[in-house]
């Protein structure tokens, strides 16, 4: 069985999915470089992160949905709405094909 091959960069990652997924991952990437311009875009667990004083956040695309790690903490405004996307462990699962934030 051949082993996957790890992508080197974001855009790298990004291209091996389909184009409707590229246009979530990439809408993705956007907002975390607005959030956190300061971050060091990288790809740590042969997904994207980003780094600032540590790993703020990691997300990847799966077969059924787009995986936002690591766990979301805040208040109680933030949680409402992150509660129909809760993972298993507490990060986001938005699924494909349903309207998510990003869109």
């Amino acid at each position: 069985m051949p082993q996957k091959t790890i992508p080197k960069t974001v855009d790298d990652y990004i291209a091996t999915f389909a184009p409707d997924v590229q246009v979530i991952l990439r809408k993705i990437r956007q907002a975390v470089k607005a959030a956190a311009p300061d971050a060091e875009e990288t790809i740590s667990y042969g997904i994207p992160a980003y780094k600032l004083k540590g790993i703020l956040v990691y997300y990847a695309a799966f077969k059924k949905h787009i995986g936002l790690y690591p766990p979301v903490r805040g208040g109680h405004d933030l949680m409402r709405a992150a509660k129909p996307y809760a993972g298993p462990k507490g990060n986001l699962q938005f699924p494909l094909g349903k309207p998510s934030p990003t869109h």
